[in-house]
């Protein structure tokens, strides 16, 4: 069994913690110029402030990540006002960590806990500082105070963001998962009652063999455009299954309702590359269904295809002259699937039938981030 190596950080955070490193050698210079006892208890204070620091990043418990950041930050102020004030530049240590607390109570009151360690310093020794080293340190001491706020919400849109990436995961699992129940509903249909039609006629040919040869000869060759048009089945089915974009659906809407001698309007923005790929393959498929119907059972001699593309969200809208449809046909297989479809990505779809017969379907479109831990 390999052992595991000791992580003096974890990984994830790359070289980042290894560079606040380097903020050390201040407070250390000057502990080092302390002497006998007061430096060797300085020299602890600040190996134990590096402990604190790397604990920090590996604490997953909440309780225990509090109590390693109150203790950095009470080295932080013995160190300030035992040694040397400008060791409080040690603060941009636990201001960095306060911003991982996503609870809005929790990181207030460590805020504020913060704030109060270090401003204390310098009002214990405000009689002994000059009005330019005042100034100097203000500005610090408010970036120290702002910065755990940037790092909060920097930290809050990077867990969105690993939610996010985890539902696209989830999502496209249940696309998957619908794509296959679709194919066997499809294998269903469509073979379902010609394999039966091969079985039933090879078992008549069978008995035909030797008593009517030229019928069962009929038979076989009845079989064998049979098992051609199940083929030709098999194969239609397997170029529905390839996923493709909207505007190569788009083509083939043209070709096959000039095929069917319906006039066809496209409309709006049809440049929507900023729609996730999952998005526009399940658009896709909805429109083919869409156009499908109208070619089927609308009767109509005019059609049109929208889309509107605003921030947020897609709209499809399919519109056509003809009779529209009944109830049987609304609750048909068709437009079931189309729903279903739609409900994986929270998409939803309405139709209208008054002058004209409308589709339409609105599909939200969501934006990418980053990824991180956060404290609660």
């Amino acid at each position: 069994m390999k052992k595991k190596g000791i992580e003096i950080f974890p990984k994830r955070f790359g070289f980042f913690p290894y560079i606040f490193l380097v903020y050390l050698c201040m407070p250390a210079y000057y502990i080092s110029a302390q002497a006998g006892l007061k430096m060797a208890l300085g020299f602890l204070l600040l190996a134990l402030f590096l402990v604190t620091y790397r604990q920090l990043y590996f604490s997953m418990d909440k309780k225990v990540f509090t109590y390693w950041l109150i203790l950095q930050v009470a080295i932080i102020l013995v160190l300030s006002v035992s040694y040397n004030l400008y060791n409080l530049f040690l603060g941009f240590f636990p201001a960095n960590f306060i911003g991982w607390y996503s609870d809005r109570k929790k990181f207030s009151k460590i805020l504020v806990l913060f704030g109060l360690a270090i401003i204390s310093p310098l009002i214990l020794q405000l009689d002994n500082l000059s009005t330019r080293e005042l100034f100097y340190f203000i500005p610090f001491i408010i970036i120290m105070l702002i910065s755990p706020f940037g790092i909060r919400s920097m930290n809050s849109r990077m867990e969105l963001e690993r939610k996010l990436d985890e539902a696209n995961e989830q999502i496209k699992m249940l696309v998957k998962r619908e794509e296959r129940m679709r194919i066997a509903r499809d294998l269903h249909d469509t073979l379902g009652h010609t394999l039966s039609l091969i079985t039933l006629k090879s078992q008549l040919v069978g008995k035909l063999v030797s008593k009517d040869p030229d019928r069962a000869k009929k038979e076989a060759l009845e079989m064998e455009r049979t098992s051609r048009s199940a083929l030709a089945q098999v194969r239609e089915l397997v170029s529905d299954m390839r996923t493709i974009t909207v505007a190569e659906e788009l083509i083939e809407v043209e070709h096959i309702l000039d095929a069917a001698g319906i006039s066809y309007e496209l409309k709006g923005d049809t440049q929507i590359e900023n729609v996730p790929y999952l998005t526009q393959n399940i658009l896709s498929m909805c429109l083919r269904e869409g156009i499908t119907n109208v070619v089927k059972h609308s009767e109509a001699s005019k059609c049109s295809v929208e889309i509107r593309n605003s921030a947020g969200e897609v709209n499809l809208v399919i519109e056509d002259n003809g009779k529209g449809l009944d109830q049987s046909q609304q609750d048909g297989n068709g437009l079931k699937g189309m729903k279903e479809r739609l409900e994986l990505i929270d998409g939803s779809m309405k139709l209208q039938s008054t002058q004209v017969t409308s589709l339409i379907i609105k599909v939200p479109v969501i934006m990418k981030q980053r990824e991180t831990g956060e404290v609660s």
